[in-house]
């Protein structure tokens, strides 16, 4: 039978990647992720896994290491947080143009400076165009379902991609929760033996990760685009499964969370959205009609659904966990998609907000403060300047 024990998200993710009986994994230490590394060090030295376990000299040595061991038909796993993840960057691009199907946590952190250990996206977000599924965990026990659906969706013949599995750094990673952890059975009925589509072997050698003349790369680059339109269903059918497995039920793409009927949406992802949800609640005891909508799946972005989501709201605000300095909209990555994907869908204005920066919470204070704003824009139908945003708790405290 399964069990309910109260972890962390880190643990979470460690006892998710015990369930995907991995073969190889990598660590080297940072915060907030170590944890994982740590229990999983200790769950192969007690034999409740039977996998390899590697120490690498640094970051690029890890994301080296699981490359050749994904190539070479294993099941591969590693992780990291804030600047170790962008000092692996060499190595994102060539493993997902391989199609090797090895994942990788990530305990967000902010990029130095500050380099704060609380949870800041920019790290993660900064790897969002190297060709991996990338989604986000709210909870210790969304962090290790996600660890055990990525695989499944990921090394799908019709897919073979990597996948980041992100959770946010303190707020999920060292919190604890109450965590059902399934049966080793469950977990091998779900998710079938790993079957690259060659094995590297030094018996029959080929050459992986060469490079080519400009003439092939556009040809190359289309069959990875292409390959992209296949991902969503088999997110969807991922997903579909483990709910006829485990019983647990996710919307692949984004937690419709009392967005039905909403006149103000707030789009966001990772756990402050947590947060938001409380907001909402209680803003709708109050008779105010607010949803809040999580996107799950970064990439591929869910833009059908978001348009099927919020088409009928007044008013649309988008949370924003990092930041993309000088960007069109003077703000983060997720408001440059939500506009992008609801771009000539609703004339409703989009408002973006940033919040969290360098670990800070953003605490629900400053989301009734924003709702606040997202609402008066609702009830003029006006839209924000271009390039206008709120960052908290700075210009938020200004409007009291």
């Amino acid at each position: 039978m399964s069990r309910v024990e109260n972890i962390s998200g880190c643990i979470a993710a460690a006892h998710g990647a015990r369930l995907a009986d991995v073969d190889v994994i990598c660590s080297y230490p940072i915060r907030p992720y170590t944890a994982i590394m740590s229990e999983l060090s200790r769950m192969v030295a007690d034999g409740d896994l039977d996998a390899e376990f590697i120490h690498g000299e640094g970051e690029h040595g890890q994301l080296s290491v699981v490359y050749g061991a994904s190539a070479a038909g294993a099941r591969a796993y590693t992780g990291s947080s804030g600047v170790g993840v962008t000092y692996a960057m060499e190595l994102y691009s060539p493993i997902s143009g391989e199609r090797l199907p090895l994942q990788m946590a990530i305990g967000n952190r902010t990029l130095d400076p500050p380099g704060d250990f609380g949870s800041e996206h920019m790290d993660a977000l900064s790897c969002r165009d190297q060709g991996w599924i990338m989604g986000w965990a709210s909870t210790p026990q969304e962090a290790l379902d996600n660890t055990i659906a990525y695989y499944r969706i990921g090394e799908d013949p019709d897919v073979l991609l990597p996948q980041y599995a992100c959770q946010d750094g303190y707020f999920v990673t060292h919190i604890l929760a109450a965590v059902d952890i399934p049966e080793d059975a469950q977990a091998k009925e779900y998710l079938p033996p790993y079957k690259n589509h060659h094995i590297l072997d030094p018996r029959d050698p080929m050459i992986i990760g060469a490079q080519i003349e400009p003439a092939q790369g556009p040809p190359l680059q289309y069959q990875r685009k292409n390959l992209w339109d296949a991902v969503p269903a088999t997110v969807e059918k991922g997903w579909a499964e483990f709910e006829e497995v485990f019983g647990r039920k996710y919307d692949p793409w984004i937690e419709n969370y009392m967005c039905d009927d909403a006149d103000v949406v707030l789009v966001g992802q990772g756990a402050h959205m947590e947060t938001a949800k409380k907001v909402a609640k209680k803003l709708r005891n109050l008779g105010e009609k607010v949803g809040v909508a999580r996107v799950r799946t970064f990439r591929p972005f869910p833009t059908k659904q978001l348009q099927e989501l919020v088409g009928n709201a007044k008013a649309v605000g988008v949370f924003d966990n990092s930041f993309s300095f000088g960007c069109a909209t003077r703000t983060g990555p997720m408001a440059l998609d939500v506009k992008t994907a609801l771009y000539g869908t609703t004339n409703a204005p989009i408002v973006p907000f940033v919040g969290g920066l360098g670990g800070e919470a953003f605490t629900r204070e400053e989301f009734f403060y924003v709702y606040k704003l997202v609402n008066d824009y609702a009830k003029s139908g006006k839209h924000p300047e271009a390039g206008q945003c709120w960052i908290s708790p700075f210009d938020l405290e200004e409007m009291d």
